[in-house]
């Protein structure tokens, strides 16, 4: 094993941790410190005032400057930190009275309000050359969109596939009682390790392959994969980020294969790029990785990017803007996407459900605006939606009791003076936030639909309140209704 992967000591951890945690070297204590410009910047990768909001002897702007911004700290600052052990564990190195980390390490933030710490590689930021190819990099954005979309617990057994840094471990960690972390780069599963070790958990197991190779025959209660789902002409030059697998399909191959590892109700839930080709609906697409899988589910799109946005934002990524390759390389990825005639990339989430059905069905859609984080606890109700409104028949939707969702205010336009309104909105204030235009007997329905009478005899009433056929309501609401129930409008009583 290279030294760099050295097994880290338990006490070890727990002096580290005490050290850190007695410096306030958290989440609110480090946005404190740095104030909200030096924050600001560090987001754009700009490290100057993040090092003047640091200066001076006081410990946790020390620690910043080591752990976080990279930067050599004289060794008689750090009394605090057993540099020695440290350095033979791999974390740092000790050269003419100056302390320099090997690893970045930052604090996150779970929902238990405990403090949890990430271990990675140091950020390569542009000037400083590039990433090596077995570069493991830290929590980011993409990390907390993950972690936000988790489905709550407890469960038993979790996987977290493509582990990285450990960070959906640490989220994982606090639902299940096992976890199993998988990865291809073995320098991720040490960073994992490192990652649970300094955060105090010690329920996580690491094991080295790819995709669902090192679980063959097992199930879990819980999948998660922030996956190397970056869509290049190469083969994988950067693990954290790219497969051997052509185009987008580390996803669907990640998809297809999900139900053999998921316990009955199980959950997979990943992060994916998805490409748009020219001829073909993306929603197509996606929707022919999940069919026939047995799942019920939800996959959203949140971006779009062309291919030059795409390619300029990876090639940034691996800080080579600048570079003499980069020109050839943004050539020879923009020559691909043409070849492949790729319009875009989109970008989202696929949450899947083991429900075993031969009705399951999973809702694709595209999802732009803000909506309540974190969807974890919500989402099963949307997935629950989808599939009362797939099964019900009109018939069984006319016999079944309906109630208003919590939340859901109407909304009607109109110009001042009118009679009747232009539009009636239905708009939800909480969870996915959307908002559908329905007409005078959906509005009717949601003053009235409380979950205690059925559909049928409430359209009927509305019907001779308007003075319309009650047969023709019946006939027709359905299928709104329906559309109502599966984007969370209405819920069907149970």
């Amino acid at each position: 094993m290279s030294e760099t992967f050295r097994p880290f000591p338990p006490h070890l951890a727990d002096r580290l941790r005490h050290a850190l945690l007695d410096a306030d070297y958290t989440v609110s204590g480090v946005r404190d410190r740095l104030g909200d410009i030096a924050a600001r910047a560090l987001a754009r990768e700009q490290v100057v005032p993040a090092l003047r909001a640091t200066g001076g002897e006081e410990r946790l702007g020390l620690l910043l400057r080591l752990w976080w911004l990279g930067e050599a700290v004289p060794q008689t600052a750090l009394r605090s930190l057993p540099l020695t052990d440290l350095a033979e564990a791999g974390l740092l190195t000790i050269r003419d009275g100056q302390a320099r980390a090997l690893v970045q390490i930052k604090p996150w933030e779970l929902a238990d309000g405990r403090p949890y710490y990430t271990v990675s590689d140091l950020t390569v930021r542009p000037g400083q050359g590039q990433p090596r190819p077995d570069h493991v990099v830290g929590a980011g954005g993409a990390s907390a969109t993950l972690a936000q979309l988790i489905v709550d617990g407890p469960v038993e057994r979790a996987l977290d596939l493509g582990s990285g840094c450990g960070v959906q471990s640490l989220h994982l960690a606090e639902r299940a009682t096992r976890v199993c972390a998988t990865d291809v780069n073995p320098r991720a599963l040490w960073m994992t390790r490192l990652s649970c070790a300094l955060s105090g958990v010690d329920n996580v197991e690491t094991r080295q392959g790819s995709l669902y190779e090192p679980v063959q025959g097992e199930r879990f209660d819980l999948i998660v994969s922030n996956p190397p789902f970056v869509i290049t002409p190469d083969t994988a030059r950067y693990t954290y980020r790219e497969s051997d697998l052509p185009g987008d399909a580390v996803c669907a191959a990640l998809v297809s294969a999900a139900p053999a590892h998921l316990t009955e109700g199980g959950w997979c839930q990943l992060l994916a790029n998805w490409l748009h080709v020219d001829g073909e609906d993306w929603r197509d697409r996606v929707g022919g990785w999940v069919e026939g899988t047995g799942c019920s589910g939800w996959v959203v799109q949140r971006d779009v990017q062309d291919p030059a946005e795409y390619v300029e934002l990876w090639l940034r990524d691996s800080c080579e803007a600048g570079s003499p390759e980069y020109a050839q390389r943004y050539d020879a990825w923009l020559d691909y996407f043409e070849r492949e005639g790729v319009k875009g990339i989109g970008f989202g989430w696929i949450c899947l459900r083991n429900d075993a059905a031969q009705d399951a069905t999973v809702r694709v859609e595209e999802l732009r605006h803000e909506i309540d984080q974190p969807v974890g606890p919500y989402l099963p109700d949307v997935v629950d939606g989808a599939m009362s409104a797939h099964r019900l028949t009109d018939a069984a939707l006319l016999a079944a009791r309906v109630a208003l969702a919590p939340g859901v205010r109407e909304e009607r336009i109109s110009v001042p003076g009118a009679p009747d309104p232009e539009r009636i909105l239905l708009r939800q204030t909480q969870g996915l936030r959307r908002v559908a235009q329905v007409g005078t007997v959906e509005a009717a329905l949601a003053g009235v639909c409380d979950g205690t009478i059925p559909v049928g005899p409430l359209l009927d009433a509305i019907a001779e309140l308007i003075g319309q056929d009650p047969a023709v309501l019946r006939e027709r609401t359905p299928a709104s209704l329906r559309g109502l129930i599966a984007e969370g409008f209405f819920r069907v009583a149970r």
